[in-house]
């Protein structure tokens, strides 16, 4: 998830640049660098590791001039965050740079083939692969040497490249990431993100896939990857800058709702194999024979995270056959914790700073424990003082209630799960394979989900009066429960609780009246024995409120008579495998929670008492 600025036009380019790498900082900041072509037609780069800071005391100690270059801040994913693998990237003569974000998926083959014809490769990254093969097919027209690279792509990618040999022009791609191109007055601009241009001007379009734009002094053209013009729609943008980081929504919280698809994306980029079901964990630094030694794990964490973590236990010992243990971080260390040899900790924190997993990641530690950080923030404490790190790619969330970030921790998860699985000989290759595709699969689906907003607003109108609500779950649906009941009360102020729905019998049905709306997951993965048995109990919880006459609300799987005939309100989420069945039934009862808060006139993004990262106990 990295950040890409460019510049043409006839003031200097490098303040301009470095000005929309400071707004995109949140998309990556282990590294970052400039390329300008100066007046002499010679490319010059500057490039430092670190905070965007360092970089700009590297322009300043050796300061470059010219009107148009591009420029990247980066997360690393192909190579470590060093000044050397630190993006624009260079071609063999030196004559073309790119900056990239995403990932080339065969950049491993295209290397070796390229170095087959004598390319020489300084550097770590996938990245390099792209300027040398547009250097391989540069006969004198930039864009269609970058046409002629991208076809030989695999993977997702965004693009902005240069070259001394065709000066006056940018040319930039589209593949996934998004890319934006602004509209000045005689001068353009192209950009990861609007509000890295938003303060010099506000027509803009929105690249495709399967985009190629061509900015020059005189204008932007636009075509598809084979060279046929396209035409995108102009938006004249009128948000100020708060709303620029909305995106056009009209809470953080729904924004980053929506953002679900492409954080899971993000988080899943690079870790799997979708031909050979494998999982890759290269970045974690723990290696493969010290994951085989684990006999135990426990998972540390607090609120939503720790909800992410109890759905974690479900996936891990099903997967990996170990047994696991959900501690909350506030907890943990006063019980003076009982930690045998091989166990590995895993802290799950979207801050990378919450006070009490952090205090529990020491108490592990000093008892002998390696762990493993589940973060969404690189470089923050907790990442620092784990072993390993796998990071969630979800992007800055700013809304206090937790949602894309939850989401993607529990992507995290399943891909340790999987490794864990593959490591430990515990998860065949068939069925590692089926993983993938499906969860490949998930984030359209999520999609799907996420379009059907009427039904949430609706439901929301019939329901916002309600002083409480019940949630209901069997096994790994049990945490998605909790974290509905969380999501409601953080954000409306309504009293809701989860619970297993095997536990109604022992007191909650006593709550159950004509006035108490009751939440029931009640999906089902057709596949799954254990499934169709958590199923088939469930509709008899369901008939437990109807009896009672509770108001039931059921989240069932597409297609299914019986749970619709059954409730009194239905949300249908797509059919997939029970391990993926959690990432879907989210989002429903975060929309839900949503337009309830809304409809009740609360703070959404700002719930009273609460902050975003509990750094203190």
């Amino acid at each position: 998830m990295c950040g890409i600025v460019g510049y043409i036009g006839g003031r200097e380019a490098v303040p301009v640049i470095v000005d929309g790498l400071r707004r995109l900082e949140y998309r990556g900041y282990d590294s970052a660098g400039v390329a300008v072509l100066s007046e002499e037609k010679c490319l010059e780069v500057r490039r430092a590791s670190g905070k965007l800071r360092n970089l700009e005391d590297a322009i300043q100690a050796n300061p470059l001039s010219g009107s148009y270059g591009i420029g990247h801040t980066r997360w690393a994913t192909h190579g470590r965050p060093t000044e050397e693998n630190a993006h624009p990237h260079r071609d063999c003569k030196g004559e073309i740079v790119v900056v990239h974000n995403g990932i080339v998926e065969n950049y491993l083959s295209l290397r070796k083939q390229l170095a087959s014809e004598g390319h020489t490769f300084k550097t770590e990254t996938d990245t390099e692969v792209v300027a040398h093969l547009v250097e391989k097919h540069l006969n004198g027209n930039l864009e269609d040497a970058v046409r002629k690279a991208i076809k030989q792509l695999s993977g997702v990618f965004a693009l902005s490249v240069i070259s001394s040999s065709d000066p006056e022009k940018i040319v930039a791609a589209r593949s996934g990431p998004p890319v934006v191109v602004g509209l000045g007055q005689n001068e353009f601009f192209v950009a990861s993100d609007v509000p890295a241009i938003l303060s010099h001007t506000r027509d803009m379009f929105f690249l495709n896939d399967g985009d190629v734009a061509i900015l020059t002094p005189g204008g932007v053209r636009l075509t598809d990857f084979d060279g046929q013009t396209v035409r995108r729609q102009i938006s004249h943008i009128l948000w100020d800058p708060v709303m620029a980081e909305k995106g056009g929504y009209k809470h953080f919280m729904l924004k980053e709702i929506f953002e679900q698809p492409r954080a899971i994306k993000d988080t899943m980029l690079g870790r799997m194999g979708l031909e050979s079901g494998r999982v890759f964990l290269d970045e974690v630094s723990i290696s493969e024979a010290e994951f085989r030694e684990i006999q135990q794990i426990k998972i540390v964490a607090c609120g939503t995270s720790w909800h992410a973590g109890l759905a974690g236990k479900f996936i891990i010992e099903r997967l990996a056959r170990l047994p696991v243990e959900v501690d909350y971080g506030s907890e943990f260390r006063y019980r003076d914790p009982i930690i045998p040899p091989n166990t590995l900790t895993v802290v799950i924190s979207q801050s990378g700073e919450t006070a009490d997993t952090l205090a529990a990641q020491r108490e592990a530690k000093q008892k002998g424990s390696k762990t493993l950080a589940i973060c969404n923030v690189v470089g923050s404490m907790i990442t620092r003082e784990a072993a390993g790190t796998l990071m969630t790619h979800a992007g800055p969330e700013i809304g206090v209630a937790s949602t894309k970030a939850f989401t993607s921790q529990l992507t995290a998860l399943l891909i340790l799960g999987m490794y864990l699985g593959q490591v430990r000989g515990t998860l065949s290759p068939d069925v590692s394979s089926r993983l993938v595709q499906d969860l490949s699969r998930l984030p359209g689906q999520m999609e799907h989900v996420l379009s059907d907003t009427a039904t949430y607003e609706n439901l929301a109108r019939v329901l916002f009066r309600a002083s409480d609500f019940l949630y209901l779950g069997r096994g790994i649906h049990f945490p998605i429960a909790l974290e509905g009941a969380l999501k409601l009360k953080e954000i409306s102020y309504i009293h809701a609780e989860g619970y297993p729905a095997g536990e109604m019998k022992h007191g909650p049905n006593a709550l159950i009246d004509e006035n108490l709306p009751v939440v029931v997951l009640a999906t089902c993965d057709p596949e799954s024995e254990e499934s169709r048995v958590h199923y088939e109990k469930t509709l008899s919880n369901i008939q437990e409120v109807k009896a009672r006459s509770g108001i039931v609300v059921a989240v069932a799987s597409e297609g299914d008579e019986e749970a619709a005939r059954m409730a009194d309100h239905l949300i249908s989420i797509p059919v997939t495998r029970e391990l993926l069945l959690p990432l879907l039934e989210m989002v429903p009862l975060q929309l839900l929670a949503y337009h309830i808060a809304v409809r009740r006139g609360c703070d959404v993004d700002q719930p009273r008492n609460l902050a975003k990262s509990v750094t203190v106990e």
